[in-house]
């Protein structure tokens, strides 16, 4: 959204890029209040103390004239900076009749405001919809150009999922959210990050990979990046892939396919279609295809890609894993203690059973540390969930399934989101993804609204343990037995417990503080958790006696 007050500056665009008062203006002025408007801007609710246009990158366009990619620092009143990009184009009025897309096409949202620059009259917007520019990424990933700054260079990286096409029309897609996209035609799909890391981005890393050094086929296959190389740090400011034609995420699917179960449940009738199982079946298989295109063993002593080669469970993970998750373990009790009022008397009773159970759970997990494993650990999607596959039409016009966006966990850092970890942590992310969906359905349907919640809950239940264990039977059928990744059924038993919980805990803090009505959700997953815990305990001839059994009485109404 334009500034009240235009931007006036001596210097021509064209020399701006020398000019670093310039830049320093154009900081303190027409960007805070830009940026704050925008989606991608992660810090509009903490006190901020200012920005500053720490690097300025020249990308000339086609008819002589430039654009700007800015690295814009945020700075906090608390914590540490961010960087974020921006790319700036200039529309003189003068010129805008000549330009290969129209001023008036611009949405408000990618206007940054009216400006004179050397006496020029005109507007600054936000380059990605300028089409000059889009073009010069599009021909820059093309050619593997290399274009150099005056703080190190950009360099156009093209992959195997590029073909030699002409010059081909692009847009900007109006789906606002962290990130920019762009499409050239329809067969490439352009992202922007905005919100950079001092490091390459884990989506390129991984699309890259599956596409350049495997044969899986079921995710866009990559179409090259644009990195900021700065000495020894590479920063990545875009990818391209294939464009996938959809109609819907496999959660939009999921939804379909319940609701004929939805429908039956108040007549109490249990149904489920036979092609719901298939579906579950193909999406586990599409899952373990892609463990494996992931698992590269070492040959002779030398892995040929030291990032994809797989680790053990060394002592030092597990640690990072303990750490982790006993800081997240103590911030939802205190979480779950100071809202536990505003739960409804099913939650409560889950919530009641949780905490009675915190010990058993810490023992648990200490029984991590120290438990022999031997299976290996890789580099995995990170955030896999319905929402992260595409249900897709393939070459034969089968039902298939496109696996997306391999940035990883939201909030970890990027460092943290190229850990290796078993695949079951994926696996774990779909299953609780399954859950959500029986369980949204049933506990927020009108159709439902009138039944007994712990009647809906055994139902849930029923259709979510059937689609869980379809999926894990078809999943480690594409694998095999043994698999270095899953050494036995004791370890995977034990593995995708501890993800599950992980996951489940995690689930928690958002819908306390976002969804009270939801809480029940996680609240349920974890006591299937600590449930199976109790058996293994059980089991375990060697486990401590001293440690209290699961309160299950607490469950039932009084």
């Amino acid at each position: 959204m334009p500034t009240d007050q235009p931007f006036v500056s001596s210097v021509t665009w064209s020399d701006a890029i020398n000019n670093s008062g310039f830049w320093s203006s154009l900081a303190q002025t027409v960007l805070p209040p830009y940026v704050n408007t925008c989606r991608w801007f992660a810090g509009k609710a903490r006190p901020q103390t200012g920005f500053a246009i720490q690097t300025v990158h020249v990308v000339p366009l086609s008819d002589g004239d430039v654009a700007y990619l800015l690295i814009l620092e945020a700075s906090y009143a608390n914590g540490l900076p961010e960087q974020y990009l921006l790319p700036l184009s200039f529309v003189s009025d003068r010129a805008s009749r000549t330009l290969p897309f129209r001023l008036a096409d611009v949405p408000e949202k990618g206007r940054i405001g009216d400006a004179t620059l050397g006496g020029r009259v005109g507007t600054l917007i936000d380059a990605i919809y300028d089409e000059r520019f889009r073009q010069a990424l599009f021909g820059g990933i093309q050619q593997n150009q290399t274009i150099a700054q005056a703080n190190g260079q950009l360099t156009f990286h093209r992959g195997n999922g590029l073909d030699n096409d002409d010059r081909l029309h692009s847009q900007v897609l109006p789906v606002d959210s962290s990130n920019s996209a762009m499409t050239f035609g329809d067969k490439y799909f352009l992202k922007l990050y905005r919100k950079l890391f001092s490091e390459t981005n884990p989506e390129v890393d991984m699309v890259a990979f599956l596409t350049d050094e495997s044969s899986f086929d079921n995710i866009p296959a990559f179409g090259g990046s644009i990195v900021w190389k700065q000495g020894s740090t590479d920063v990545t400011l875009g990818m391209m892939q294939r464009m996938v034609s959809n109609d819907r995420d496999s959660w939009a699917q999921t939804g379909d396919y319940l609701n004929d179960f939805l429908y039956a449940v108040p007549q109490r009738i249990f149904s489920i279609r036979e092609d719901v199982f298939e579906k579950v079946e193909l999406l586990a298989r599409r899952t373990g295809e892609m463990h494996c295109a992931l698992y590269k063993p070492i040959r002779d002593g030398i892995p040929s890609n030291p990032d994809f080669a797989p680790e053990s469970f060394t002592p030092e993970y597990r640690d990072f894993l303990i750490q982790r998750f006993e800081d997240l373990l103590e911030r939802r009790y205190t979480l779950l203690i100071d809202n536990y009022t505003k739960l409804d008397p099913q939650a409560q009773r889950l919530a009641w059973v949780f905490m009675e159970a915190r010990e058993m759970i810490e023992t648990f997990i200490a029984d991590f540390r120290t438990r022999s494993i031997d299976s290996m650990r890789i580099r995995i999607h990170g955030d896999y969930h319905l929402g992260q596959v595409l249900a897709v039409k393939n070459e034969n016009n089968e039902d298939d399934f496109i696996i997306i966006d391999f940035e990883g966990e939201p909030e970890s850092s990027i460092s943290e989101r190229k850990i290796k970890h078993s695949p079951l942590k994926d696996v774990a992310g779909m299953i609780r993804s399954y859950h959500y969906a029986v369980s949204a359905k049933l506990f927020n349907s009108a159709e439902t609204e009138e039944l007994d919640p712990d009647h809906l809950q055994r139902v849930s239940d029923r259709w979510f343990y059937l689609i869980r264990d379809t999926f894990l039977n078809a999943y480690f059928d594409v694998f095999g037995t043994p698999h270095p990744l899953f050494r036995n059924n004791n370890e995977t038993n034990f593995l995708l417990l501890i993800y599950l919980l992980e996951k489940a805990v995690y689930e928690l803090g958002y819908e306390i503080s976002y969804r009270p009505s939801w809480v029940k959700i996680p609240l349920k997953g974890i006591i299937d958790v600590i449930r199976e815990i109790e058996k293994i305990r059980l089991s375990d001839s060697d486990g401590p006696s001293d440690v209290p059994m699961l309160q299950t009485g607490l469950l039932q109404k009084n």
